[in-house]
């Protein structure tokens, strides 16, 4: 990268961006409260969808053509940033929606499918979800024992799946299965065919307004036409979801970050310990200024995987355009595509990585500065804490993605999984 370049990653942002995050700034506080009760009470927010399909941002990435906003990939980080202060739970809703829900279908869907299922998706009219971990298949989905058989117009699916963010709720998912060649295939579900169930997924920890299912296909049929992408390459399909899954977690981190620190220095400013206010002790001054650090380190990592996941993203529409046969294209392993693939999926790794175990680790601090003042659910760095333990496990598990980030400079021979 050339001096040049380097003056260029200052991420600012047009009048049009600002407008549009200042609009995502006002629905996170209109819906605060009701977040909180939501959370409280276990139930999923019912004022989302609503609220921010008002301004458009149940499809922030979404191409003008099928209902979205058109945004690139960075202003969508921006956006997932500002929502992750109202929480993971809030922020996991848009990445199982639009992350891993739409995006997988924008990427690699016809143009049938996309018409059919976007639309309505952008809207909020209906709401998607992603189905690929299995009780015995969570960091190692290749292992996945979800299989499929063709009859007729129709594939057959048997299995399960869990932990399905939306899976309670959602009308559309993507999932994933093994076929008689013992090659992994991806689907479009309509939650409403016969032999699908979902049942939601209890007693959790934390993310306690987002709901979690558990998916059962008992002889599912689907219609061929709801194949996605190329038969056998199932796989490659999740896996470059993953991408955008890992993204989205990592830039909701960010905004959990800044809300413990807003939320403790608030609280220091104020509550006196020893005849002086806690900001004044050194200690406390060591989380805050630890808490800084571990904003402002994610945060450029996350915008430098945004700006790499666009231009992967860039390439393939351009490519889509070009040739009618794409997808062929990039399962002959396009060298350019094959590039830039790789390294949104190193960054987005990394942004995810250190993301999360910071926000966890920020989340921690909070609640020591708060004391006895954060064992209850109701503070909101309590929440934080909770629902942030979650991110360092899903999305990639942090010890797979040090493996994987290893492996990739070691070669593959060095794999340790």
């Amino acid at each position: 990268m050339s001096y040049s370049n380097l003056s260029k990653m200052n991420f600012e942002i047009s009048d049009d961006q600002k407008k549009f995050l200042e609009q995502v700034d006002q629905a996170c506080k209109s819906i605060r409260e009701h977040e909180t009760r939501c959370y409280l009470e276990e139930k999923s927010n019912d004022m989302t969808v609503p609220t921010f399909g008002k301004i458009g941002m149940l499809g922030c990435p979404i191409s003008k053509k099928y209902g979205g906003l058109g945004y690139d990939i960075l202003t969508y980080a921006f956006a997932l940033e500002r929502i992750g202060r109202e929480g993971n739970s809030l922020r996991t809703f848009f990445s199982a929606h639009v992350s891993i829900g739409q995006m997988v279908l924008q990427n690699w869907a016809d143009e049938e499918q996309k018409r059919k299922y976007l639309p309505d998706a952008t809207s909020g009219k209906s709401i998607m979800a992603f189905a690929l971990t299995e009780p015995d298949a969570g960091s190692d989905p290749g292992s996945m024992t979800t299989k499929f058989e063709e009859k007729g117009d129709s594939f057959i699916l048997n299995g399960k799946k869990h932990w399905v963010g939306n899976g309670t709720m959602a009308k559309v998912m993507t999932t994933y299965a093994r076929g008689p060649d013992d090659r992994i295939s991806a689907f479009i579900v309509d939650t409403d065919s016969k032999g699908f169930h979902a049942e939601e997924m209890k007693n959790k920890m934390g993310l306690l307004s987002i709901k979690n299912a558990e998916i059962r296909f008992e002889n599912c049929m689907i219609p061929k036409k709801n194949l996605l992408g190329t038969k056998g390459k199932g796989l490659s399909i999740a896996y470059s979801a993953l991408i955008d899954g890992r993204l989205s977690v990592a830039a909701g981190a960010i905004g959990v970050m800044k809300d413990c620190l807003d939320e403790s220095i608030k609280h220091s400013q104020k509550r006196q310990q020893h005849g002086t206010v806690l900001a004044k002790k050194q200690l406390i001054q060591e989380h805050l200024s630890s808490m800084i650090v571990n904003i402002e380190s994610s945060r450029w990592l996350v915008y430098r995987s945004a700006v790499a996941r666009q231009k992967l993203h860039d390439y393939v529409e351009n490519l889509k355009e070009s040739d009618s046969q794409w997808q062929e294209k990039l399962n002959r392993e396009d060298k350019e595509y094959s590039a830039l693939r790789a390294r949104a999926d190193r960054l987005a790794a990394i942004a995810k990585l250190h993301a999360t175990n910071a926000a966890f680790d920020c989340a921690n601090r909070a609640v020591q500065i708060f004391g006895s003042f954060a064992y209850q659910k109701t503070n909101r760095v309590t929440r934080h804490f909770l629902d942030s333990r979650a991110i360092i496990i899903y999305e990639g598990a942090n010890e797979v993605l040090k493996l994987k980030l290893a492996s990739l400079e070691l070669g593959d021979k060095y794999q340790a999984y």
